[in-house]
């Protein structure tokens, strides 16, 4: 049998019933594709059925606030993608009448759509014959036919989607993608591959060859950046002070404590007696309980955050763009994961 054939006889006896398989609205396949760029499907099912019963349609997606959307994707992470998921909404009100595009040329031209989720949406919703290239299929590809070009790589891209587009059945694109997608997460897994089931094993290059562990190839990222926060915890009447962050960082648009970030981990009290500090924040600041430091990884930055509870501060000092919250309305405002987990740990919050 030729791997096409074989990949779909796997695909048939082995595929999950998953929710977003059983229908080929191209909102609900929109919804499902983007969630599962940031998790694995266990993890992304909650928030698949979270955003489908509070937005049943682009409709209602769209005319959510962007507050409301990242509140919902709150945990994620790649707050990024929950902003153009809204953008697209918009787009698609806007632009087409409300009604989602099937088309790769066409879904190309929305706001987070690339070439791989447009291949996934025009093919699982119109049937085109478009193939899909996501992590899976580099790694099965890579493994199969033993090839060592880098997956991330300009070349390798290239080199990926041609063979994808090849192997493609374009009589059944939809069950092709969706099979060679399906057999790279629970057949031919990144660590502990089931080769001793594999239907691929007689013709599987790195099998036979014994490097299935050193494919696929993938240049280094670039290095880690560090990064030290230092949250001010300040709490008057029952209520806490937060921030909502700025664009052209991380977590755009996202509410935390006031921040001081600092060039490297340093001490509460020395913070307090820097001049740029005291002259924002008065000189009668006083450090009280000190949480941390904790660390946070994120793709390409390491966070490393103490939170500071502030006593003796000066009431009119406080920014406006600080605002305080109660308790009962934190739940309200989306926040980075490190934010909700400290706030958990704080008693009356």
């Amino acid at each position: 049998m030729s791997f096409t054939v074989r990949l779909i006889k796997w695909y048939n006896e082995h595929k999950r019933d998953l929710p977003w398989r059983s229908t080929t609205d191209p909102y609900i396949i929109w919804l499902s594709e983007i969630i599962l760029q940031q998790t694995r499907v266990e993890q992304g099912m909650p928030y698949f059925y979270k955003f489908v019963e509070n937005y049943p349609t682009v409709k209602d997606f769209a005319s959510a606030s962007e507050d409301e959307i990242l509140n919902h994707w709150q945990g994620l992470g790649y707050y990024s993608r929950g902003r153009n998921m809204h953008h697209t909404a918009k787009m698609v009100m806007e632009d087409h009448a409300g009604y989602f595009p099937t088309n790769y040329d066409k879904l190309l031209k929305l706001k987070g759509i690339g070439e791989y989720t447009a291949a996934a949406i025009s093919s699982f919703s119109g049937n085109e014959p478009n193939a899909v290239v996501d992590g899976n299929v580099f790694r099965l590809l890579s493994r199969y036919f033993g090839i060592t070009e880098p997956i991330n790589s300009v070349k390798g891209k290239k080199l990926f989607i041609t063979i994808a587009r090849e192997l493609l059945d374009k009589s059944q694109p939809a069950t092709f993608n969706q099979a060679i997608m399906e057999f790279g997460s629970l057949q031919c897994k990144p660590k502990n591959p089931n080769c001793s089931t594999c239907p691929m094993q007689p013709d599987c290059r790195a099998f036979n060859e014994g490097s299935v562990d050193m494919l696929p190839v993938k240049i280094k990222s670039k290095a880690i950046r560090n990064r030290y926060f230092n949250y001010l915890v300040i709490i008057q009447d029952g209520r806490i002070l937060m921030n909502k962050r700025g664009p052209n960082d991380i977590w755009q648009n996202l509410y935390e404590l006031p921040l001081i970030e600092t060039p490297e981990s340093m001490q509460a009290h020395l913070i307090f007696k820097s001049k740029d500090i005291t002259a924002e924040w008065g000189e009668r600041l006083e450090v009280g309980k000190v949480t941390g430091p904790v660390k946070h990884v994120l793709s390409h930055q390491k966070l490393f955050a103490q939170f500071i509870e502030v006593k003796n501060i000066d009431a009119a000092l406080l920014d406006k763009r600080f605002i305080f919250v109660e308790p009962e309305r934190l739940n309200d405002l989306a926040q980075p994961k490190l934010i909700v987990e400290f706030l958990k740990s704080l008693e009356g919050f």
